[in-house]
């Protein structure tokens, strides 16, 4: 295992924070161990992994665990395939793994920064399809006692970009790995975004699901900036969902307004509608500054401190509310 002390926390937006010390733990065993060196020298723990969540505005006084568990093993089950993979495992590594060998329902999550950690704790979502439509199970380590145990999906209360581990369980449970259920029959999810018409402008009519990756890896590598590039977080916000009765009363004043229907009784609408709509996408407050493609995306223009990503995030939040009366949040952790 390797242990650093004093140590920068990588993460994708590029702003510079260090910890006290930053273990990497290379298996389960080595997880324990780091989780020991924590607990018996340190205040506080923050278990990490590519940091493509998080927006440091300090430095972070204690200890960081960044498992760098490799492996990914699966089994056949009739018409699907059960796939374990490490937490440490780099997330669009697995899909690509995944797609390569036939095992399908992770193509619409393609090019995803993080780890697979992460994926199961964030319940990451994109193109109609979210983490838990696959999760099967989650292994983990209490972090208290250091006991081993595999929790079930059913058990994780997976809701948009949230979950028990987000919530109720934070700082209870370490991920070591996640065990998903994909199929080995292609179905393809096709009804999101723009997905149909890149595949369609190929002359794609009947895609395989290595089409449906690389049309995802397309439409996102167009409109979202490269990290090693303008530091950035990927989506910043939430995509907000309101009562189908507040939606009616804004579709009346913004017809063109975009919606998706969560039940009978909620909607969600792109956030990015309507940061773009009060004017702030390409816009800049000092060294942050809002994507000029995607206005979900806030970016690092150079040299950004984490306080004035936080600043540019409550001039638009306001700007929204004061506008459309819609709350948007951060999906990004400040830490």
């Amino acid at each position: 295992m390797k242990i650093n002390y004093n140590a920068p926390i990588p993460n994708t937006f590029g702003i510079k924070a260090l910890c006290d010390v930053f273990l990497e733990p290379e298996n389960e065993e080595e997880i324990v161990e780091a989780l020991d060196i924590a607990k018996s020298s340190y205040s506080q723990l923050l278990v990490t992994g590519e940091g493509s969540n998080l927006l440091f505005v300090n430095d972070f006084h204690g200890a960081v665990i960044h498992p760098v568990t490799q492996g990914v093993s699966a089994a056949s089950q009739n018409d699907k395939v059960i796939v374990t993979a490490m937490a440490g495992v780099i997330w669009d590594d697995l899909v690509n793994h995944c797609v390569g060998h036939g095992w399908y329902g992770l193509e619409n999550l393609s090019l995803i920064p993080g780890t697979v950690g992460a994926s199961a704790v964030q319940n990451i979502g994109a193109y109609g399809v979210e983490a838990k439509d696959v999760i099967a199970s989650v292994g983990v380590v209490d972090i208290q006692t250091g006991s081993k145990m595999e929790i079930e999906a059913a058990s994780c209360n997976y809701a948009y970009r949230s979950s028990n581990f987000k919530n109720k369980w934070k700082g209870k449970y370490l991920v070591t790995h996640v065990t998903y259920q994909l199929s080995t029959e292609f179905v393809p999810h096709l009804d999101y975004g723009n997905i149909r018409d890149v595949l369609a402008a190929k002359g794609i009519h009947q895609p395989t699901a290595a089409d449906v990756r690389n049309a995802i890896i397309g439409i996102r590598t167009e409109k979202l900036p490269d990290p090693q590039v303008e530091g950035n977080a990927g989506s910043f916000f939430l995509n907000p969902v309101i009562p189908l009765a507040q939606f009616e009363a804004l579709r009346k004043e913004y017809p063109s307004i975009p919606s998706y229907p969560v039940d009978g009784q909620n909607v969600k609408i792109p956030a990015a509608w309507l940061i773009d709509q009060c004017g702030w996408k390409g816009k800049t407050m000092g060294a942050a500054g809002v994507h000029h493609k995607q206005a979900l995306v806030l970016v690092n223009k150079g040299g950004a401190k984490g306080g004035e990503i936080i600043a540019l995030c409550d001039a638009i939040v306001k700007d929204v509310r004061s506008r459309f009366g819609v709350v948007i949040r951060p999906e990004v952790n400040v830490l």
